[in-house]
């Protein structure tokens, strides 16, 4: 269908479009008309993604004269192909109507693991190894030898690339990992290095966060994307935590020990070197050029580029390398000091706590290493590495995490801490000593985002409470806004449980948590759900370890095996085979009408991005409230900066995340509004109305006051009637006076302000 927002054209690949997708756009628009970031919370299941893609590409077409790109960031390479297969159905159908003006060219872009076609390169086990494979053929020097010496191995596919030269280009059209890997398959060209190269030509990229919040990988990659942009977070509901992982360094005793052995490696290559007139000379023009104050050279081959700077942009000094580590020796013995250094901080027996402010002061005291050199760690590293051309770079992965961790230090001096564990609390008889960069501040890495893109877009089915993500990543949105679910019937029963049908209280409070009247009400109240729910349950826990507690539990008192005399029981576990392995037979347990029931973990990778809709998901129920492990060193320090610099309490933070996962676990269950789910949330801390009122507001929208304070007889009392009430036919439309499917009628209504009444 087509519609006009204003002055703008819609083309919206289906017939009809849901009210709240109408109202989304109208929001969208908005933004992107006052060149402004929006912050918009959107009901999971109500076609976000499609509503994007249809009013940011057709707003595109609507102002020819100042084209603007979309770079759209997913979170995972899933969600990425389903972002690219839904652009394409929208495209055909732009086509279909504006014909060779509506092309445009949009792809995916991920790592070479995902991207290589090179059979000898892409069979290596983790994205490390194919990096540093696909290095050792293509790296500039590899290839300049392989010139005078044939026989050395090269990648077809990338000299293919090369020799194509500006012939190397993609039509327009929209291209996935998959379209992409076949392309080059066709040309022989390499689709890795030929994407790289298309992403500033195209009119839609679909990337990870990473590539945009990173400052290492956004440094190389998003560094050509011109502001005229509209940058778009999906699923964005843990944005915060995505930014403090970009600018957090961890080092442990392997690091250290496998930074040593690299530092050795370099050191034997820098003697060869010595007798050697090629390397020495390449050696000295390194030395004169660090003198000059060029860091690496500027025009370096697209092969030969490695991560960029952990600092942010413009947090980097623009000067000349300090003299006492422009010669490599020099360079490596500072290196040398600084992991002796690091060793000895290790030895520690008691927590330590300290800001880079005294840390650098006691690098400088200790190992006469000052704040400027460590400043230019990282730059000086990379410079070496090209220098001594380096192609395995996986095996130094050590020695760049000491320099990460020293640029870092050295450039931050607020909105970090340095924390030293000699042991996990968790399992205090083993030593394990940890020393820890942690940034407390989300705001630092989504900054340059901000200030260099006209319009941000942070969205997510759980964005509640929507005010709290403005405070923490310290932006002004143009527009916030979370809307609710237009619904023709109440698919949704969600139920808050406080007590078993012994009337005993059920919590995962730290001091109810092991209480064998709490273990044996959960179970009683799974027993109870499996025998009335048909297909797929999924139960959500707090933890790993609390889900082993409790289901050895059931499995000596008799429970589970009663469960299993219902439904078969699938669980979650840490290794990701495993867990693909449980859901792919859940799925097929619920598919032959056999029902099963799902044990997972809050926070695991399940809950963040398995969906269990239809018949896959009829229950979810989440055991307790999900909060972190509050006695972790680093929340406790993240909490007090939250504190100090943006007036956020702990308990509001604390509350805030805990509910937010349990809104996603819950979440879910329904995937669209044809399907129906109940949600029974089995704590009795979510009756309080502090915690509750924090849930997104299309499910709060749905929670009767009589379903707030249930047991474990009322839930199954309640749980029976919505099933029965589910069965019934039901006018998909909304007949009723409510519409929840808007026709091309509908709005051109709409626009003449008639239907408004049909819709409140």
């Amino acid at each position: 269908m087509k519609f006009q927002i204003e002055d703008v054209t819609v083309y919206f690949p289906y017939d009809n479009i849901y009210p709240e997708q109408h109202s989304y756009m109208v929001e969208l628009k908005r933004a992107l008309d006052a060149k402004g970031h929006a912050l918009l919370e959107m009901p999971t299941g109500t076609g976000k993604t499609i509503a994007l893609l249809s009013l940011i590409t057709s707003y595109g077409l609507s102002k020819p004269s100042n084209p603007i790109k979309l770079l759209y960031c997913t979170r995972t390479v899933h969600e990425m192909e389903k972002t690219l297969a839904e652009l394409r159905v929208l495209h055909q159908y732009q086509l279909r109507h504006l014909g060779p003006a509506a092309r445009i060219l949009a792809l995916g872009l991920s790592s070479r693991k995902n991207l290589c076609i090179n059979p000898a390169v892409v069979s290596a086990e983790n994205r490390d190894s194919v990096d540093a494979g696909c290095r050792k053929l293509t790296a500039s020097w590899v290839r300049a030898l392989s010139i005078e010496n044939p026989n050395l191995p090269t990648c077809p596919f990338f000299e293919n690339y090369e020799k194509a030269a500006s012939e190397a280009v993609l039509p327009p059209g929209v291209y996935t990992l998959q379209d992409l890997r076949a392309f080059g398959r066709d040309k022989g060209w390499c689709p890795y290095f030929l994407a790289r190269h298309m992403v500033q030509f195209a009119n839609v990229v679909v990337y990870s966060y990473q590539y945009l919040l990173d400052p290492k990988v956004a440094g190389i990659i998003s560094k050509e994307m011109q502001r005229e942009s509209v940058v778009v977070f999906d699923e964005a509901h843990n944005i915060d935590n995505v930014c403090i992982e970009a600018l957090s360094v961890s080092v442990r005793r392997q690091t250290l020990e496998g930074a040593t052995r690299n530092l050795s490696k370099m050191a034997q290559e820098i003697n060869r070197g010595r007798f050697k007139a090629t390397d020495a000379g390449r050696l000295r023009a390194e030395y004169n050029r660090l003198v000059e104050g060029l860091a690496i050279r500027g025009d370096l081959p697209i092969s030969d580029t490695w991560l960029s700077n952990p600092a942010l942009p413009d947090d980097i000094l623009k000067e000349a390398v300090p003299g006492n580590i422009r010669r490599a020796e020099h360079f490596l013995s500072v290196l040398r000091r600084l992991v002796q250094y690091l060793h000895g901080r290790l030895e520690t027996e008691n927590v330590e706590k300290e800001g880079p402010v005294a840390f650098v002061a006691s690098i400088n005291s200790q190992a006469g290493i000052d704040q400027k050199m460590l400043r230019f760690c990282y730059d000086r590293l990379h410079s070496l590495m090209m220098t001594l051309e380096i192609t395995d770079t996986d095996e130094f992965l050590h020695i760049q995490t000491i320099c990460d961790f020293a640029t870092l230090v050295g450039t931050y001096t607020r909105g970090f801490s340095i924390i030293i564990e000699p042991f996990d609390e968790r399992m205090p008889h083993i030593p394990d000593p940890v020393l820890q960069l942690s940034c407390h501040d989300a705001s630092l890495a989504i900054k340059p985002v901000f200030e260099r893109f006209q319009s941000v877009v942070i969205t997510s089915g759980t964005l509640s409470p929507i005010d709290l993500y403005p405070r923490l990543l310290n932006f002004n949105p143009v527009v916030s806004r979370s809307f609710t679910m237009s619904l023709t019937r109440n698919c949704i029963c969600p139920m808050v449980l406080t007590r078993g049908s012994d009337q005993l209280p059920v919590s995962t409070k730290f001091d109810m948590r092991s209480d064998p009247g709490v273990v044996r009400n959960y179970g009683r109240l799974l027993l109870e759900m499996v025998s009335v729910v048909p297909d797929g349950i999924v139960c959500f826990f707090v933890s790993y370890s609390y889900m082993d507690g409790i289901v050895n539990t059931w499995n000596e008192t008799g429970i589970l095996k009663d469960i299993m005399q219902h439904k078969l029981v699938f669980i979650e576990t840490q290794d990701v085979v495993e867990t693909t392995l449980a859901l792919d037979n859940y799925r097929r347990a619920c598919d032959c009408g056999r029902g099963a029931v799902f044990f997972s973990v809050a926070r695991g990778k399940v809950a963040e991005g398995i969906d269990f809709d239809r018949h896959y998901g009829r229950l979810v129920i989440m055991f307790g409230v999900p909060f972190q492990y509050t006695l972790s060193r680093i929340l406790l320090a993240r909490l007090e900066y939250l504190r100090e610099t943006f007036q956020i309490k702990e308990g509001d933070f604390l509350t805030f995340d805990a509910l937010r996962q349990a809104a996603q676990c819950v979440g879910r269950v329904i995937r669209s509004k044809a399907d129906y789910g109940m949600m029974i949330f089995a704590d009795k801390r979510y009756s309080r109305h502090d915690k509750r009122s924090k849930l997104p507001g299309w499910i709060l929208s749905h929670l009767r006051d009589a379903h707030l304070n249930l047991s474990t007889d009322m839930a199954l009392h309640i749980a029976r009637e919505f099933l029965r009430k589910m069965a019934q036919p039901y006018d998909k439309a909304g007949g009723s006076g409510r519409k929840t499917l808007l026709s091309q009628e509908d709005l051109e209504k709409m626009g003449n302000g008639s239907m408004n009444e049909m819709l409140f």
